[in-house]
């Protein structure tokens, strides 16, 4: 199966169909205050009634003090760099170690409740197409668990430089990538990169994800020019300049980026290996002018931001807290809007749709946002990674303190907890 297509662990062929895929949640939050149960199928939601009212056929999961969401996604990362900031010396691109840290930070990021994610993967220069061939390996090794996406990123595009990098991408999407991309401001000739990205994803049908810093409001309309209408998709990211620039020339950009369909995807925790320069694009602008707007983590403990921690859920309460998002807007930019990105179905907790899921303990989901250490996360019908938080408070027994699930073993003094 080319790498490109997800392979779901009950899809046919696969030997799990023998066993019941059925798994019922049982008394979870919806947004809307509603308590309900879900009951799940081959992938699905297959109904949603309310709580107690449906009957589990195998296996169950208590969602009591849990608020249930379309699972987030992860538009914009790095697997080839991501867990080295730490490496004594030069970063190893071997494939094995390669391999390793895509996959390790691809399950951090699924604990964190992405279940599909996007890669960016430079390709070229010494390193040729190991890296990509390394991480596309990390992805096969995770099937059933997270659908792990490709972006080939070649340095250079144009010119007599550029041949070994044109040559290289097509070889990438041949291997597995599903995306084809790079950073035309680093090329001598912006507007040639592009043109030769687009040229590359018309022959073999796929979508464009650019790393572009957005400064340049003539540059950005010349994307918007070119890639209008382009189908599968255009998205270009972090476009942190964007903000920078005159609040005019900002929104005329913004009107173009909009007629032309482009996503813009922001990234509110930090930069990334793909641009020099930090800062987070004018998010509430660029809405405001209809443009699809999607929040990814950028760099995950790499040299660009040591401390990166690829969590969907920080960069939404940070669009809330910092960018004045309403937490309805700023979820959605890490769910619905990045599974537009990726080109993924929409999901909602109703009969019919994707079961892709994650459960937050909280009631509401500006207290998820706020204080989501506990979670489920649900990809194709299963439960595919759970994070348990306890707090526990020392001689605290007399404060009477709320419990949140089971209550663990006190702290010594006679404490309480909260979960």
């Amino acid at each position: 199966m080319p790498d490109s297509q997800p392979q779901h662990p009950h899809s046919p062929g696969n030997d799990s169909t023998a066993e019941s895929t059925a798994l019922l949640l049982c008394g979870a939050r919806l947004t809307d205050g509603r308590t309900v149960d879900v009951r799940l199928d081959n992938g699905r939601i297959e109904a949603v009634g309310t709580a107690g009212s449906l009957v589990a056929r195998s296996k169950r999961v208590d969602l009591a003090g849990y608020v249930l969401l379309p699972a987030p996604v992860e538009p914009h990362t790095h697997g080839d760099t991501a867990l080295s900031a730490e490496t004594e010396g030069p970063v190893s691109y071997d494939g094995p170690d390669v391999q390793r840290r895509a996959a390790e930070a691809a399950l951090l990021q699924l604990a964190h409740g992405a279940t599909a994610q996007r890669a960016h993967v430079r390709i070229g220069d010494v390193h040729g197409l190991g890296p990509m061939e390394a991480v596309l390996q990390a992805r096969r090794s995770l099937r059933g668990l997270t659908d792990l996406r490709t972006v080939a990123m070649p340095r250079l595009l144009t010119g007599l430089a550029g041949a070994d990098g044109l040559a290289m991408l097509r070889d990438a999407v041949k291997m597995g990538a599903s995306v084809v991309g790079g950073c035309p401001d680093l090329d001598p000739d912006p507007t040639g990169y592009v043109e030769t990205v687009l040229e590359v994803a018309a022959e073999h049908g796929c979508a464009v994800d650019l790393h572009t810093d957005g400064g340049d409001p003539a540059r950005l309309g010349r994307i918007a020019t070119m890639t209008g209408g382009l189908r599968p998709g255009v998205t270009i990211g972090p476009c942190g300049g964007l903000g920078r620039l005159p609040r005019e020339v900002a929104a005329r950009t913004a009107d173009q980026l909009a007629a032309a369909g482009v996503t813009v995807v922001c990234l509110p925790q930090g930069g990334c290996a793909g641009v020099d320069r930090r800062g987070t694009a004018p998010v509430r602008l660029l809405r405001a002018a209809g443009v699809r707007v999607a929040a990814g983590s950028g760099a995950l403990r790499d040299m660009a931001n040591p401390v990166g921690r690829g969590d969907p859920l920080e960069a939404a309460y940070l669009l809330a807290s910092r960018y004045g998002l309403r937490p309805e807007e700023a979820y959605d930019c890490v769910s619905g809007a990045a599974r537009a990105a990726l080109g993924l179905p929409e999901v909602r907790v109703e009969a019919g749709f994707p079961a892709e899921l994650i459960a937050v303990r909280g009631d509401e989901l500006a207290g998820a946002l706020s204080l989501a250490y506990s979670r489920i996360v649900v990809h194709w019908g299963r439960v595919v990674a759970r994070t348990s938080a306890v707090r526990e408070y020392c001689d605290s027994a007399a404060l009477d303190l709320p419990r949140q699930g089971r209550a663990g073993k006190p702290l010594e003094g006679g404490g309480g907890g909260q979960r």
